[in-house]
């Protein structure tokens, strides 16, 4: 079975004039300030610029590691978003079945759907996906990689595409569309956003 990795995600909103120059400082930084904490494995940036939204996220091998990189790299990380950002949130997820590593373009782009369920689904939920949503995500051409994130606790899920370009992103919406539909009805979850960001950075994920 694939190991489950401890996940710490980051969403900032604010305004679109500011947020090159926290891109610029965050693809500078991060990943030498990740890298430098045990059990670090990787690191996706990502930005809406028509709106104004960075999606980042670090991946870490304990839940432990994951708690003491966040109490090591909060202070820093408020620093570089502070020109930015308006608001922030701090999540922490597990990562539950994911493609393990993908080649993408430097046109790359991220579609996100954030999800809600029982919490007492939660184990037919990562059934359904590993099962079910993640081997057909994968099959759909200009899809390049997928992951799913889970709070059990709070009832929580997301799941991430990797698209490999501006093409991919058009032309797979469609095909995801089917897939989310068919996963969510089988697992009786309820879809609460789709977002699309364009890939910044990735870190210690390609192939």
């Amino acid at each position: 079975m694939q190991e489950t990795l401890y996940v710490r995600t980051t969403y900032a909103t604010g305004d679109p004039a500011k947020i090159e120059s926290a891109l610029d400082a965050l693809r500078r930084e991060a990943p030498a300030l990740l890298a430098r904490n045990p059990g670090y494995r990787r690191y996706g940036l990502f930005a809406d610029r028509e709106l104004g939204k960075i999606q980042m996220g670090s991946w870490w091998e304990s839940a432990n590691a994951r708690s003491e990189s966040d109490r090591q790299l909060r202070e820093r990380r408020a620093e570089l978003l502070a020109p930015f950002a308006d608001t922030v949130t701090v999540d922490d997820w597990e990562a539950v079945a994911f493609t393990p590593a993908f080649q993408v373009t430097d046109d790359a782009y991220m579609r996100m759907g954030r999800l809600e369920f029982k919490p007492s689904d939660a184990e037919s939920l990562v059934q359904t996906f590993r099962d079910m949503g993640l081997p057909n995500l994968e099959a759909i051409d200009g899809l390049e990689g997928a992951v799913f994130f889970i709070d059990r606790a709070q009832g929580r899920a997301a799941v991430g595409a990797l698209l490999r370009d501006r093409a991919a992103l058009l032309s797979t919406r469609g095909p995801q569309s089917t897939v989310r539909g068919e996963s969510l009805k089988k697992a009786g979850v309820t879809l609460r956003s789709i977002e699309e960001f364009q890939v910044v950075l990735l870190d210690g994920q390609r192939a």
